[in-house]
């Protein structure tokens, strides 16, 4: 559940208690690139030149300076139409036309006066620019204490340029801080289109992206399973690497939940820890909550211990709190997540060599419309142990065993037995599991071809649990014999006038097993693959080791590929089909009837960048018997420029009958608004299981982003969330922020930000 790197917590923080004025919120980024800071120099043993039309007064003591006064010292730099300079303090004292540049920031203002030693001083009636965030205003007096701190006194704040910033943050006082990289405004209001949306007796904010202390914008929002949702997280920079973020919200239909995230990071160890706790929820009288906690630790160099553990309260808990949009402390479950993973693995990496122990189980949530009967199996423990050697003599070989205790308790193992269709034929128990499979392969590889036979063992031993309390024994081995092999050709080629390399790659891989009765074996961890290209290429058609298949069976492909002359692919084409010599007779449902078919379904795929603006991802699956497609997957995306992207995918499976329409896109709309969006309908449901609609405005110093998305929670179910975000460059973000969603819902799409307006 680690989702987001450490350091991607928001640096914009509120201190202090802050006073709505209005409660409007709304959702923008800028990625523009910030200005380094001007380094720090010291001054005090730099020489001072002064420049000025008349110059009168005593050399040791005082000069008298009029007419385009400029007075530098290293990087400091004033500018007046008069001055009276003090060599004996070094201290400047001018009027008229003040211009000052100060380690890269500049001011203005009708009076001066400044210790060049020190850089005390001050300022009266000033204006200021600062380098580092493009942050500038105005006020009554300037005092500054020293090169790094600053106050203004009735103080004005923006990021925006022009006389009439389209917001501003109004003080009494305002105090800038380089070397906390922090601002502090006391007796604040911040206007947006001069109207006043939030008011504080005090308010700090960062003028870098350093991180601090503070309440973080309130975010607001509503959902149609929730109503109106309104959080206010406070942060905790509790040190360099590590930091906590509370969030108490008010769920208007629910009552009060409060979240939090903990986050470390050490050189050895990190992690992450979330919860969200709703009392007494009103909809339904009972307490409801989350936990989910990621930690991984290197007590060795060679010993690697982890954990991660997730908990919710109840089977809708995703469903009725949707963490999909606009989430502070939120989990990040997808909704239609179903299996939450609790295991503690420790992991030892030797030379050649490695072990590992693993204790897990699941936590199943049911939806009444589409019920899982076959809750994973509980591992206690799992023991692994693998060695290897590459190019003994020309030979690579390998070992790996696993022992694995897998139980269930007696309700779970009856529940399966209420499956429709279940037969008494495949056992439903607990028990042990001991797999040993070494492997010895000899690879011939040369300039445009590859031949690697390869010969393993599989061998297993059963421990099972009769539910009358006696044990049955099982003992299985297996050998495997393979030879995979291809060709590689080259040639020349052009691709739209560019010059590239084609390639041709046929590749034959032969699979042999002998058949052995395996429908008393129970199915601990094993399913049957995907059929796909990866598939076709593997010596075993299950996944997991209850089921060893047998196979007398030969896969032919051919691939092709464009590549640039830097070797990046620019297109790739492949065909393949598996070819079968005899019936496939272990099955995962002994009751089943032997395939008899003497040939797969023909795989096509072909993916790449037709253009450096068009790109397709396609892959089919087709039944030469039956002459119908079993499943495919076509997708397209147009990327003509930045902030430019138009997707559309069709998914199509046969058996789980998915048949889906996705449509996505990014586009500008006009005058600096852009437009985004998603659907995903599936034809057989007849419904939306995603629509997405959101729009952005980016005016350069603010951007707004507002979000609607409906997502199918369930089967029946649906829920939808309005957001809004206001984000003042500069200062601060005000509601809940979709770019997440944006990034996931829509492939391609890219952060609006001042560099790139239209």
């Amino acid at each position: 559940m680690f989702r987001t790197p450490f350091f991607s917590r928001p640096t914009q923080t509120f201190q202090a208690a802050a006073l709505l004025l209005v409660a409007v919120c709304l959702p923008t980024q800028v990625s523009a690139q910030k200005p380094e800071r001007t380094p720090r120099q010291d001054e005090r043993n730099q020489p001072t030149t002064v420049k000025a039309g008349q110059v009168t007064g005593q050399p040791d003591r005082e000069l008298v300076l009029k007419e385009d006064v400029e007075i530098v010292r290293g990087q400091t730099k004033i500018n007046s139409d008069s001055a009276v300079y003090h060599q004996a303090e070094n201290v400047v004292e001018a009027e008229g036309n003040i211009q000052i540049e100060r380690f890269g920031d500049f001011f203005t203002g009708d009076a001066l006066r400044l210790n060049l030693d020190t850089s005390e001083g001050f300022v009266l009636n000033p204006t200021y620019k600062l380098k580092l965030n493009n942050a500038q205003g105005g006020g009554d007096r300037i005092d500054f204490h020293n090169r790094d701190q600053a106050t203004i006194k009735n103080a004005t704040y923006t990021t925006c340029e022009g006389v009439d910033p389209d917001w501003y943050l109004k003080a009494g006082s305002l105090s800038i801080d380089n070397e906390k990289d922090v601002g502090t405004s006391r007796n604040m209001v911040l206007y947006f289109k001069d109207a006043p949306i939030l008011g504080a007796p005090a308010l700090t904010f960062p003028t870098s992206s350093a991180r601090k202390s503070g309440v973080l914008p309130p975010v607001f929002g509503t959902t149609s399973r929730g109503g109106t949702e309104l959080a206010v997280p406070y942060y905790f920079n509790i040190a360099p690497n590590r930091d906590l973020t509370l969030t108490p919200k008010i769920i208007t239909r629910r009552g009060i939940q409060l979240g939090g995230e903990a986050r470390y990071l050490e050189n050895n160890f990190s992690g992450v820890t979330e919860f969200e706790l709703l009392m007494d929820d009103r909809e339904t009288d009972s307490n409801r909550y989350s936990i989910a906690s990621f930690h991984t630790q290197k007590l060795t160099p060679e010993l690697t211990f982890g954990l991660n553990f997730n908990q919710v309260s109840d089977d809708n808990y995703f469903s009725d709190f949707s963490h999909n949009l606009g989430t502070v402390s939120g989990l990040q479950v997808p909704s239609a997540q179903r299996l939450l993973t609790r295991e503690a693995t420790l992991a030892y990496a030797g030379e050649g060599w490695e072990a590992s122990a693993l204790v897990s189980n699941y936590q199943l949530l049911q939806d009444v419309d589409s019920v899982i009967y076959s809750r994973p199996y509980e591992r206690l423990p799992q023991l692994k142990l693998s060695a290897w050697q590459k190019d003994l003599s020309g030979f690579d070989w390998s070992i790996d065993t696993e022992y694995t205790r897998f139980w269930l308790p007696a309700e779970d193992l009856a529940f399966r037995k209420t499956e429709p269709g279940y037969t008494e034929n495949r056992p439903y128990v607990n028990g042990d599991r001991l797999v040993i499979r070494p492997q010895i392969s000899y690879p011939i590889i040369g300039a445009g071809y590859f031949i690697r036979p390869q010969f393993s063992l599989h061998a297993s031993q059963y421990e099972l649990d009769d539910t009358g309390g006696d044990t049955t024994s099982l003992t299985r081995t297996l050998p495997t014999f393979s030879v995979d092999s291809g060709l590689i050709f080259e040639r020349e080629s052009n691709w739209f006038g560019n010059a590239v390399t084609q390639t041709l790659e046929p590749r034959l891989f032969y699979v042999y097993t002998p058949y052995r009765d395996q429908s008393n074996y129970p199915l601990f961890d094993t399913a049957e693959a995907s059929f796909g290209f990866p598939q076709i290429f593997s010596e075993n058609r299950f996944v997991g080791s209850d089921l060893i298949a047998d196979a007398n069976q030969l896969t032919a492909a051919v691939i092709s590929r464009y590549l640039e002359p830097s070797g990046a692919e620019r297109l790739r084409l492949a065909i393949g089909q598996r070819f079968y010599f005899s019936d496939q007779r272990v099955k995962l449902n002994p009751e089943a009837v032997d395939a008899t078919d003497r040939q797969s379904d023909l795989l096509f795929a072909l993916s790449g960048r037709i253009t450096p603006t068009f790109g397709i991802d396609t892959a089919v699956q087709y039944s030469e018997s039956t002459h119908k497609v079993y499943s495919a997957n076509f997708s397209m995306q147009w990327q003509p420029e930045r902030n430019h992207v138009l997707n559309a995918e069709y998914r199509y499976l046969r058996d789980n009958e998915l048949d889906q329409i996705n449509l996505s896109a990014q586009w500008p709309l006009e005058d600096r608004w852009y437009g985004v969006g998603r659907v995903s309908y599936s034809l057989p449901e007849k419904r939306v299981v995603e629509g997405l609609l959101g729009m952005e405005y980016n005016a350069g110093c603010w951007i707004f982003r507002v979000a609607a998305r409906r997502l199918a929670t369930s089967t029946e179910e649906a829920n939808t969330a309005l957001f809004f975000q206001l984000q003042l460059n500069g200062l601060s973000k005000l509601g809940s922020n979709p770019l997440q969603v944006f990034r996931s819902s829509i492939p391609g799409y890219q952060m609006i930000d001042t560099d790139n307006m239209d």
